[in-house]
C-alpha cells in the first residue's frame, strides 16, 4: 500500500488534497505555514511530486492562503513558520547542500545586518573576555556605579553596555540564539529601524531597572531577548497578518523560566528584573508600533 493510499484510507474524512507541487521544499514551507494558522496539514510524496493535504473543514481558507503564498514564497512569515516546526527552508531551493553550507545559508538568510551585527558584537566581546581581557572589558561596559547626568554625558554607551557582556557559554548561546531567531524575524518583516529601536529601548530600560534593584554588576542580552519575545507575542496577537508569531508552548516555557527566576529555583544567578522589564517594554513597543502602522495606513 502506498503512502498516499494509506493516507486516503485512514484520514480521508479529515484531510483533503489541496495542491500538488514539484518542489518538496515549497510544499513543506506552505504546509508548515498552515499549521501556524491551526489548519492541520501534511505533505505526501506521490509519483515524483508532493501533494499538500489539509483539513477538509478549512479547505477554502487553505486554498485562499495558497493563492497568496504562491505569489510571495520568500516572504519572511513563511520561513518563520518553517522554523517553528523545525524545517527551515533556504530560499525554497531543492539543491542538495552540505550540512555546513546549508547551515550557513539558513543563518544568513534569516538575519539582517542589525541582527548579525549585535550577534557578532556579543560573541566578539565574549571570546575576547575568555582569552584574558574579561576584567578590562567589563570595566568599560558595566553599568554606572552611580548614575548621574555627568556620568551619562561622559560615557553614554554604558546605558546599553551590560547587554553586550556575557558570563558563560550557556548564557551567550541561549541569548544569541533567541536574538538571531526573533531579531532576524523582526528585522526581515518590519525593517531595521524597528529592531534598532527595540534593542535600544529594551536594553536601556532593562539595564536601568536591574541597576536600581541590584547595582551595576550584571550583564547579558536577556532583557532584550525578553523584549523580543514580548514584541513578537503581541505583534502576533494584534497583527497576525504580519507573520510574526510564537507558538504557545514556547511562550509558556519562557514565561515559566521567568517565574522560576523570581522564586529563586534556578541554579544560576539571573537578572530577573531585567527580564521582566524587557518583556513589558517589548509588549508595549509592539502595541505602539502596530498602532502607528495602522494609523499611517488609514491616512494613506
Amino acid at each position: 500500500m502506498t503512502e498516499s493510499e494509506n493516507l486516503s484510507n485512514n484520514e480521508n474524512e479529515t484531510l483533503k488534497s489541496l495542491v500538488q507541487l514539484k518542489s518538496h521544499n515549497i510544499a513543506l514551507l506552505f504546509s508548515n505555514y498552515l499549521l501556524t494558522l491551526n489548519i492541520e496539514s501534511t505533505v505526501v510524496d506521490e509519483n515524483s511530486s508532493f501533494t499538500v493535504y489539509c483539513d477538509a473543514v478549512k479547505f477554502d481558507q487553505a486554498k485562499s492562503e495558497f493563492e497568496l503564498f504562491i505569489t510571495q514564497v520568500n516572504h519572511p512569515k513563511y520561513q518563520q513558520a518553517a522554523w517553528q516546526h523545525g524545517e527551515t527552508i533556504d530560499n525554497v531551493s531543492t539543491n542538495d547542500l552540505s550540512l555546513f553550507a546549508n547551515f550557513k545559508g539558513n543563518f544568513f538568510a534569516h538575519a539582517g545586518i542589525i541582527t548579525l551585527a549585535v550577534f557578532a558584537l556579543c560573541w566578539g566581546i565574549f571570546l575576547a573576555s575568555n582569552i584574558g581581557w574579561a576584567k578590562n572589558i567589563f570595566s568599560h561596559l558595566h553599568f554606572y556605579s552611580a548614575l548621574s547626568m555627568d556620568t551619562f554625558l561622559q560615557q553614554p554607551l554604558r546605558l546599553i553596555g551590560p547587554a553586550l557582556f556575557h558570563f558563560s557559554w550557556l548564557h551567550i548561546v541561549f541569548n544569541t540564539m533567541w536574538w538571531w531567531q526573533l531579531g532576524g524575524s523582526i528585522e526581515k518583516t518590519l525593517g531595521k529601524g524597528v529592531l534598532i529601536n527595540l534593542f535600544l529601548v529594551s536594553a536601556i530600560a532593562s539595564n536601568l531597572a536591574q541597576f536600581l534593584v541590584s547595582g551595576p554588576n550584571f550583564g547579558g542580552l536577556s532583557g532584550v531577548v525578553y523584549a523580543l519575545v514580548g514584541f513578537v507575542w503581541w505583534s502576533g496577537y494584534l497583527a497576525p497578518e504580519k507573520g510574526l508569531t510564537l507558538s504557545k508552548p514556547i511562550i509558556g516555557f519562557l514565561l515559566f523560566w521567568l517565574l522560576l527566576g523570581f522564586v529563586d529555583l534556578l541554579p544560576v544567578n539571573v537578572a530577573n528584573t531585567a527580564h521582566l522589564v524587557g518583556l513589558i517594554s517589548g509588549c508595549l513597543m509592539a502595541v505602539f508600533t502596530i498602532k502607528i502602522g495602522k494609523n499611517s495606513a488609514k491616512h494613506e
